[in-house]
């Protein structure tokens, strides 16, 4: 048989394969041995967070799919994220142990608190991107952005701001406060959870947020919302005025994906890649991410390679620029 008529076959096989929806299972291009029953899918967050919310709608559309392994939500909280990375980054490369991560795993980096960055893994693909809201209790005396800035520059130092320190949630109000010139007071909390308690609580003025775990306490009446970073307002909340329609030039918000430990064999990459895009094809997964603010911004694992380089380029460009950086 020539190569050239193997070669055919075998993408004919895969077409069939994926018209079928067994892509990543039965495909021939994508086999692994993947030598687990169930891999899992380490979630470096307390359950009940952003993260972990939208993995777990993923992660559930990857299972009914027949995808061998199954994949299994491992919580491991902490340390800004980085305990449960680091657990990955120990792990064998055999395709038994992934992690989520976003940019908390690049602003951790450079402000000292580990001595890895997102290129210390395997990428496999990117996922989804949910913009940042500010928020704070209702019990708040401010109703949007401009109010909270003045009262900030009145007063250096007063407003006590919820973290998780050296995290996104931190990067965007270092960012806020160099675009104003305002001062804030860090407060920090483990996770989202945390935070977002604190914040409800009145323990702290703001917070930053995402409309997927924000919108119904918003919609509640126990949270205002101060502004959202984006381009544009949100369909979600077209109410909720964006930080630039404020004065703020800011933009920004979590890009979520899956890695795998240093050393993942390509074929295993491979089976992951197609498992996680046919998961981001899935209209139920896009209707129900869509319904929590988030939106699908799928890449192949090259092309969130070169990403990941550039988000790291760009936000230690920036961590230098608000004196926060103290990584090599």
């Amino acid at each position: 048989m020539s190569k050239r008529i193997f070669r055919g076959l075998v993408a004919g096989m895969a077409a069939t394969a994926t018209a079928l929806g067994l892509a990543g299972v039965a495909a021939p291009a994508v086999a692994a041995d993947i030598p687990c029953g169930t891999a899992r899918m380490i979630v470096p967050w307390n359950a009940g967070g952003d993260t972990d919310i939208v993995f777990r709608l993923v992660i559930n559309a990857i299972n009914d799919s027949g995808l061998k392994p199954k994949l299994q939500v491992v919580n491991i909280g902490g340390q800004s994220g980085n305990k449960g990375a680091k657990e990955v980054k120990g792990a064998k490369p055999d395709g038994c142990t992934l992690l989520a991560i976003h940019e908390s795993q690049i602003t951790t980096y450079l402000a000292g608190r580990v001595d890895f960055t997102w290129n210390a893994f395997e990428p496999v693909a990117r996922l989804t991107y949910t913009p940042a809201v500010i928020g704070g209790s209702s019990k708040n005396p401010f109703n949007d952005m401009k109010e909270l800035i003045a009262h900030a520059k009145k007063n250096p130092g007063a407003l006590r701001v919820g973290v998780t320190t050296g995290s996104t949630s931190q990067f965007i109000n270092l960012l806020i406060e160099d675009a104003t010139k305002a001062t804030f007071k860090y407060i920090p909390y483990e996770g989202t959870r945390e935070r977002l308690t604190a914040i409800l609580a009145n323990n702290v003025d703001i917070g930053e947020m995402n409309i997927l775990t924000a919108k119904k306490y918003i919609q509640e009446g126990s949270m205002k919302a101060f502004g959202i970073a984006t381009e544009k307002r949100d369909p979600i909340m077209p109410n909720l005025k964006t930080l630039r329609e404020q004065g703020i030039d800011l933009v920004y918000g979590l890009y979520r994906g899956v890695v795998a430990p240093k050393g993942t064999p390509k074929d295993v990459i491979k089976v992951y890649e197609v498992a996680f895009e046919k998961a981001m094809k899935d209209p139920k997964v896009k209707k129900a991410l869509d319904e929590k603010g988030t939106w699908i911004v799928y890449q192949n694992s090259d092309d969130y390679r070169k990403f990941f380089q550039k988000e790291f380029d760009d936000h230690k460009k920036v961590a230098i620029k608000i004196g926060m950086y103290k990584g090599n």
